[in-house]
């Protein structure tokens, strides 16, 4: 049975919106931001003329909005972290660091942290919170990393992998840059959601979808792949992971009354990213 209305919190994508509200419109489920402007196309719909994915054109205000709402700041980012456990001295990558927030949280737990981002405006935000002597790299994740063998006891991909539209490459590369005992921890969107969100779509489906936003009055459009639960299983196998860890966590028990939708009725938990824990075999 699909989850009800109440247990789900996402704009058919990330970040939330605080008071974000569920609604039926023509038939198809969806969330309804606060903020004016906010629109949530159905999968397939392009934005406009907005290039899909252009960080580069938003950091600053996508970075902004991550910092301290309720699914970045306050469920995905500390979920990642109660994962990554005590990171003490740890060799980190953190693949896709963005702006750096999940990078600075764990250098203050004691890991050494190495960061790259395919958008060079995020890198840069990344610089001024890390300073100058960390270590960042515009990099993609698509391509051979510029990082030796075995470099990293951990690697943390936050809300990355779910742009892409083959795993494979990208997996097998994560796994040649960890040890032998190493760790992958990751998130990406729940698989339920796209189903949810396209009642009509094939679940089963390898399909490309786009949600449209506005950030500080600057639209943006993100267009990420879904896949069921069992093709992102099989790649991790194939890339020669063994899954340790399937998490559907609670937001962080600091998380600001005020953040949390009234439809959720005081509960802390919904329907928004899966995450995993992956050990290298």
């Amino acid at each position: 049975m699909p989850p009800a209305e109440n247990e789900i919190v996402s704009r058919r994508g990330f970040p939330l919106r605080a008071g974000a509200a569920l609604s039926h419109h023509d038939g198809d489920l969806a969330l309804i931001a606060s903020r004016p402007g906010s629109v949530a196309p159905r999968a397939g719909e392009g934005g406009g003329k907005v290039q899909a994915n252009d960080y580069d054109s938003f950091a600053e205000a996508y970075s902004a909005d991550n910092e301290t709402n309720l699914v970045n700041g306050h469920y995905e980012r500390p979920a990642m972290l109660a994962l990554a456990g005590d990171v003490h001295g740890r060799q980190i990558l953190d693949a896709g660091c963005g702006s750096g927030p999940l990078a600075m949280a764990l250098r203050t737990r004691g890991a050494t942290v190495t960061g790259f981002d395919s958008s060079a405006a995020m890198v840069e935000l990344a610089r001024q919170r890390l300073g100058e002597e960390a270590e960042l790299h515009v990099a993609d994740l698509g391509q051979p990393l510029p990082f030796a063998d075995g470099a990293f006891d951990d690697v943390v991909a936050s809300l990355v992998l779910h742009y892409l539209q083959d795993w494979t490459g990208p997996l097998v590369e994560l796994r040649r840059v960890l040890r032998p005992d190493g760790r992958l921890i990751l998130s990406v969107h729940h698989p339920l959601i796209f189903k949810l969100m396209n009642p009509e779509a094939d679940y089963f489906a390898l399909t490309e979808w786009s949600d449209a936003y506005t950030f500080s009055g600057q639209p943006a459009v993100l267009s990420y792949w879904h896949r069921p639960l069992h093709a992102m299983t099989d790649a991790f196998t194939a890339a020669g992971f063994r899954v340790a860890v399937v998490s559907e966590p609670p937001v962080s028990a600091e998380t600001p009354r005020e953040l949390l939708p009234p439809h959720l009725k005081g509960r802390r938990s919904f329907v928004s990213f899966i995450f995993f824990v992956l050990d290298a075999n």
